[in-house]
């Protein structure tokens, strides 16, 4: 469990950054816990991990093509777009629109890796591309209305039911992170994705498959907005084609939020989980203030709140690395 949250005792500044997460999350539990009624209710704490499952999934991608120095701006669109065809699918079976959302997810990874590795496109670009023809596509399928799931196969149980009094996007959620902390601290494909992220040259010279990493890291990343868009789907009942708008903006400030740098080569699917929730429990805390009426701050406002919080955050790790270059320089 600690090797998965990362080391408790800093030794460099990726830890304490790992390290400050963790405890943010806990005090803004505790927080929430002494300041609220019912906030650790089994209502509210069911329906958080429910509802931000979907978002821990594209931050789990996202941070995967972060530790390679990338940028994945397509996972929003992506997902709304799964969302309809994983909508229009489950008509047939369950299977069937999870089959077709993760499916769609996977094309539009592999797109986005092979357009990279091969076209040599910087990342910002070709995902952005990626982005636009997602919404697109999403729009033209759906023709620019919400599209409903079948309630006869079964489909809205992946979104809506419990497995052993747990969410099944909750479960789905923490398998994919189990999965991703395997791959990143127990197999050669995470140590080629961390030097991938400290120089690509560097990492061609040591004899790496750079392309085929790249290549494998951006269409999990894709799979998993693609996961996300069946949840969506299954969750609201119904494809949602303009759903998804900033979602590769909570995924980047989850994952830097966790300590790791938008230049790559270091990360933990610990902290980027830990960021996820601390970013998901703002929102919550926000929604149990604005219930007492002492304040009343819109949707609008709490985006304002998570911008700032992003930048203080992305200005400390600034500060941060700049201390960590000073003291080897020294």
């Amino acid at each position: 469990m600690l090797s998965f949250l990362g080391p408790l005792a800093p030794k460099s500044n990726g830890d304490l950054a790992r390290l400050g997460v963790i405890l943010a999350l806990a005090a803004l539990i505790l927080f929430g816990a002494l300041r609220y009624d019912n906030f650790v209710s089994q209502y509210n704490i069911l329906s958080f991990l429910r509802y931000n499952s979907m978002f821990a999934l594209i931050a789990l991608g996202m941070a995967f093509v972060i530790m390679t120095g990338g940028i994945d701006l397509s996972v929003g669109g992506v997902a709304a777009l799964s969302s309809v065809v994983a909508a229009m699918l489950s008509t047939h079976s369950w299977w069937a629109g999870l089959a077709g959302g993760v499916g769609t997810g996977l094309v539009f990874g592999v797109m986005n890796g092979l357009i990279i590795t091969k076209m040599k496109i910087q990342p910002f670009i070709a995902t952005l591309a990626a982005m636009l023809a997602a919404y697109g596509c999403a729009l033209l399928l759906a023709n620019n209305q919400s599209v409903s799931v079948s309630y006869d196969t079964g489909f809205t149980s992946i979104g809506q039911d419990d497995f052993l009094g747990f969410p099944i996007p909750g479960w789905i959620a923490i398998g994919a992170y189990l999965l991703g902390w395997l791959f990143l601290e127990r197999h050669a494909f995470g140590r080629h994705v961390l030097a991938i992220g400290d120089g690509e040259a560097t990492a061609t010279l040591m004899g790496l498959k750079v392309d085929r990493t790249l290549l494998i890291v951006y269409t999990i990343s894709g799979a998993l907005a693609g996961l996300a868009g069946v949840i969506l789907a299954s969750q609201f009942g119904a494809g949602q084609p303009t759903e998804g708008v900033g979602w590769e903006l909570f995924a980047i400030a989850s994952v830097v939020v966790g300590g790791t740098l938008l230049t790559g080569g270091s990360g933990s699917v610990g902290a980027t989980l830990a960021g996820a929730l601390l970013l998901a429990m703002v929102f919550n805390i926000l929604n149990f203030e604005n219930g007492l009426g002492w304040i009343s701050l819109s949707a609008y406002w709490q985006s304002v709140i998570r911008g700032g919080f992003l930048l203080v955050v992305v200005l400390l790790q600034s500060k941060l690395a700049a201390r960590s270059n000073s003291d080897v320089e020294t």
